[in-house]
């Protein structure tokens, strides 16, 4: 039996995944909880084969846990269950560590096929974005903005659009104050924008202009 881990914020979710694999003849579920740094805790004393997690955390969101588990547990494997738009996120996470990226829209027969394709060794992506990866096909210049940004980025222009300040994003990334100005200045001059309240407007602009493709 794979031993899976769910990670979400919202008790409903947890609650929905625990009944929909409770007669399940490959997957246990083995833990359920509500924020990044519980994921880490629970680890610790537990055996878990696949993470099934959110990227909204509390605490610590999902990138930055996908590169604690990179480094100190690479045997598990993590699946980024998400309502974020794929073709926005699904690559940055992939480079963050994550085998696998499923929109919470599908059905659970979706969620079962990437567990096992994951654990297996696999990579799980939708099958258009995968058909779109392996067709070499641009997408809207929004996707294109984010595929180009580095994974730590990535986190921290996440991070300022759910209003982080420069201090939380700081702790939450375990980088100094003046490295997080860095990034956000980076980020600016590749959205050519000049202050923070344009900059979340326009990260937000491009990944709706994803959902509309």
């Amino acid at each position: 039996m794979i031993k899976l881990l769910i990670a979400d914020n919202h008790p409903i979710i947890r609650k929905g995944l625990e009944l929909l694999f409770s007669a399940s003849a490959n997957v246990e579920i083995v833990g359920s909880v509500g924020d990044g740094e519980a994921i880490l805790e629970f680890i610790k004393t537990n055996p878990v084969d696949v993470i099934l997690t959110e990227t909204d955390l509390p605490k610590l969101n999902g990138l930055t846990v996908l590169r604690y588990l990179k480094k100190d547990y690479p045997d598990i494997k993590t699946i980024i269950f998400s309502g974020q738009p794929e073709e926005v996120y699904a690559l940055n996470a992939i480079k963050a560590g994550a085998s696998g990226y499923v929109s919470k829209s599908v059905n659970i027969i979706t969620i079962n096929e990437a567990i096992l394709r994951v654990q297996e060794g696999g990579i799980y992506l939708s099958g258009a974005l995968t058909k779109q990866l392996a067709l070499g096909r641009k997408t809207h210049s929004g996707g294109n903005f984010y595929k180009k940004l580095s994974t730590r980025e990535a986190e921290v222009l996440k991070l300022l659009t759910i209003g982080r300040k420069n201090k939380e994003i700081s702790k939450e990334l375990d980088i100094n104050e003046k490295t997080v100005s860095t990034y956000k200045a980076r980020l600016m001059r590749k959205l050519k924008v000049t202050n923070l309240v344009d900059l979340v407007n326009q990260a937000k602009l491009n990944a709706e202009s994803d959902l509309d493709l």
